[in-house]
């Protein structure tokens, strides 16, 4: 799981060569550049990391680099000394005038990962608002967010804008640098200077979603809504009921854990507590990001507890 943010943006004490990672952007061929896989206008990237290392936008899948990533061996050394195991990552670019528009992660892949962005080449007027909060991050700085809150990018300049975004699920010297940069002890950033980490190995993602989700990372989830969840007097109900799946689940998960003979069973818990939590009329429970506790239990838990294509066939879903 993410770690908790404490604060909306975080800007870590490191910062990295810009004449470096601006010479290498420049140098991958226009042909890297592919349009954003939502389709916003203006916004393009070139896929570093990806499933397999091929041309694909998928999240799942053993992660790898591709051609471009190899061809950018200061992004290779930034990676190395943040120490992570890397999901995929991507240049992203905003050109002038365009927009990122305003939204909350809540997708299961973004509550287990933590998103790193490195301004490359940028301009004054763009502006990055999490939470409320409003920065312009400088080209060669490192920033973290809480992609749980609303927010959104505007590229008011009139340049191109180019940020090397890292997806991680963690490693220890990056949380090092966020509990050193939210709890002020993080004094000046250090430079990384190109050559210092080259040619070492770098760690990709094996396993990113579950065939079968544990019962206690269900409990997790679980958890986390219980914590954002808004007053109200149906909660009470809606949480035993989930405390009853949870156990119901793990002794389902005691029983088979992940074999395929235990599937059948489990897409039957998910859809009898389904049926009763629609019948407990939750859908008005709001969280404080301003989310319906319903749709992000759905993306967090019942989208993907046995994985994406059995759930979707499941009858009944959560109406929120």
């Amino acid at each position: 799981m993410t770690i908790k943010f404490e604060q909306s943006l975080i800007r870590l004490p490191i910062r990295f060569d810009t004449e470096a990672l601006e010479a290498e952007v420049k140098a991958l061929p226009q042909s890297a550049w592919v349009p954003h896989p939502n389709q916003f206008p203006g916004n393009d990237a070139v896929r570093l990391i990806t499933s397999f290392g091929k041309q694909s936008d998928a999240f799942d899948g053993s992660m790898a680099p591709t051609e471009h990533l190899l061809a950018c061996p200061y992004i290779m050394e930034i990676m190395a000394e943040l120490g992570g195991v890397w999901g995929r990552s991507r240049l992203m670019g905003l050109a002038a005038g365009a927009e990122v528009p305003q939204h909350i992660d809540s997708h299961y892949y973004w509550r287990t990962h933590t998103r790193i962005h490195i301004p490359v080449i940028t301009n004054p007027q763009v502006e990055f608002t999490c939470g409320g909060e409003t920065v312009h991050m400088k080209p060669g700085e490192c920033w973290v967010f809480d992609s749980f809150r609303r927010h959104e990018v505007h590229n008011r300049g009139p340049n191109h804008r180019v940020h090397l975004v890292l997806d991680t699920v963690g490693g220890g010297h990056l949380w090092d640098l966020i509990e050193q940069a939210q709890h002020g002890k993080a004094g000046e950033a250090q430079l990384l200077e190109p050559g210092t980490r080259r040619g070492e190995p770098l760690l990709y993602e094996q396993l990113n979603s579950p065939k079968v989700m544990s019962p206690w990372e269900i409990r997790c989830h679980v958890a986390l809504l219980a914590d954002m969840a808004l007053p109200d007097p149906l909660l009470e109900p809606v949480m035993q009921r989930l405390d009853r799946f949870i156990y119901e689940w793990g002794a389902l998960w005691a029983a088979y854990g992940t074999d395929d003979s235990g599937i059948p069973s489990y897409r039957r818990l998910l859809t009898e507590t389904s049926r009763d939590l629609n019948t407990l009329r939750g859908g008005r429970l709001m969280l404080k990001n301003e989310l319906p506790l319903y749709h992000v239990l759905e993306r967090l838990v019942f989208e993907v507890a046995i994985g994406a294509p059995q759930v979707a066939s499941a009858p009944q879903r959560l109406a929120s």
